[in-house]
């Protein structure tokens, strides 16, 4: 009987935060978006997913986070578009597999904290904060594996005055990324803790 419940409200509130994601994906409450990066506000709902259900929730929900991400290169997002018309088959790289590590990866933050003497609330804190930085890191990393001696990533360096791809990641993140990490940090803890409660998750 247990199992059932627990099963329930597992596949509940993956459908939830899935929707969720489905809705800030297409709608503008998902990014806001800047003459460069946009902000990606969907690192909450992934975040709050890795931590309340685990690893695998994190990845699967990181995986609707990609393709939706993915998506949006066709005409939605002048950045992803103009990486698509580029190379498809690596756009697709940037955009699914670096959101499906990252939502992983958060679980298992979370999991590995929960093992320590750390108190619970810390141990969600933590978490949250990681998932926009994991985000941002592997989809910048990828970024510059793959695009950035295109004349197109070039352009982006020569306008930002970056001497090397440390630097124009920097320059081009800057704000972009500390935001994402500050709402995740606030917002995505907020939730998760709630949810933990709510649904008595350890």
């Amino acid at each position: 009987m247990n199992k059932t419940k627990f099963s329930t409200k597992y596949l509940v509130e993956m459908a939830l935060l899935v929707a969720i994601i489905l809705i800030m994906a297409f709608t503008p409450i998902g990014y806001i978006r800047t003459a460069g990066l946009e902000i990606t506000l969907i690192v909450v709902p992934v975040a709050v997913g890795a931590v309340t259900l685990g690893p695998m929730a994190g990845a699967i929900l990181g995986g609707v986070f990609g393709v939706t991400s993915f998506i949006q290169c066709f005409g939605m997002s002048p950045f992803g578009t103009a990486l698509l018309s580029i190379n498809g088959f690596l756009t697709f790289l940037v955009c699914v597999p670096t959101r499906i590590l990252m939502g992983w990866l958060t679980g298992l933050i979370y999991q590995g904290l929960r093992r320590t003497k750390l108190p619970s609330g810390v141990s969600v804190t933590i978490s949250n904060l990681c998932c926009p930085l994991l985000n941002t890191t592997f989809f910048m990393g990828v970024i510059v594996l793959c695009f950035y001696n295109t004349e197109y990533i070039q352009s982006l360096v020569t306008s930002l005055g970056a001497q090397n791809a440390l630097l124009f990641v920097v320059a081009f993140v800057g704000v972009n990324g500390l935001i994402e990490a500050v709402l995740c940090f606030v917002v995505g803890t907020a939730i998760s803790a709630a949810l933990k409660k709510a649904l008595r998750y350890q």
